[in-house]
Parts: C-alpha cells; structure tokens; sequence
C-alpha cells in the first residue's frame, strides 16, 4: 500500500527544495563577491610593488624621514606611511625585499608625490654629505683666518712705512 503524497508533504517539499535553491544561490554569490574582492585587493598591492604609485599628486609636500643606524626596512616603511609618504607599508616592504634595496641610515628629505622607486633611489644613497660639511666648514674657517690674518700683517707693514717716511 503506496500513500499517496498529501498536499501539506508536496508544500513541504516544494518549501525545502526552493529553500535550498536559495541558500545554493546566496552560498555562491557570497563565493563570487569574495573572490572578486580578494583579486582587487591582490591586484592593487601588486600594483603598488610594481608600478607607479605615489601617496598624492604633484607637487606634494616635502618630509624630512631620519633613519637610525640598523633600523629595520620594516619600521621605515612604517614611518614613511605614518607620514603618508607612501600608501602601503606591506608593498613597500615586499618590493623592498624584492629588489634587494639597502636602506641607510641618515636624515633625508622625500616628497609625497614620489614613487616608490624614486624613494628608494634617495634612501638608499649613502649620505657623504655630513662628513664633508663638517670639513669644509673646517676648511672654510681657516681659510677666513689665513686671509685675516694676511690683510692684517699687510695693514700693519703700510703703517710701518707711513712712520719712516
């Protein structure tokens, strides 16, 4: 004896087949907006590694960045974000790390609207500079002595001979 289906079992199962439609319809849809945000998100970190990004538009506004002896790619990457300097502190690392830069230590001045690799190019320069002012501003003052020094002893011989004449 085969019953047949009444009409509250053939709602039922229309419900739960139209209820799992949905779900099946929503699971994938959530799926589909996933993965298209996580490829956006992929897309524009590699792009800030590999392309040409910039924290503003030019002319931007001019930083002084000091870097310490030692300090880690890491923390001056976070630096440069924290002054808005660059967009991303992860990218600039990665592509840090990637090129093998080698960032020195020094007081340096960087635009917003530089790139990445114009950034690169300024802190990975060994600054000679401070070492050379500190010797020319020695070599500038003992010149200024050596020339005093020589007006003086000329002006001292003109007034030796004013009196024997």
């Amino acid at each position: 004896m085969t019953s047949k289906p009444t009409n509250s079992q053939l709602v039922l199962k229309i419900t739960s087949f139209i209820l799992r439609l949905l779900l099946n319809i929503i699971f994938y849809i959530v799926v589909i907006i996933l993965i298209t945000s996580i490829s956006k998100e992929a897309y524009k970190f590699c792009y800030q590694i590999f392309g040409q990004v910039t924290a503003s538009e030019a002319p931007g506004r001019d930083i002084e960045i000091q870097i310490k002896e030692g300090e880690s790619t890491m923390n001056v990457a976070s630096k440069l974000e924290l002054n808005r300097i660059i967009r991303n502190k992860y990218s600039f690392y990665v592509k840090a790390k990637l090129k093998k830069y080698n960032i020195m230590p020094g007081t340096f001045t960087v635009n917003t609207s530089m790139t990445y690799d114009e950034i690169f190019a300024i802190i990975t320069v060994p600054l000679v500079e401070d070492a050379n002012t500190t010797d020319t501003t020695n070599q500038t003052d003992t010149s200024d002595q050596t020339d005093t020094t020589d007006q003086t002893d000329t002006t001292d011989q003109t007034n030796t001979t004013d009196t024997t004449d």
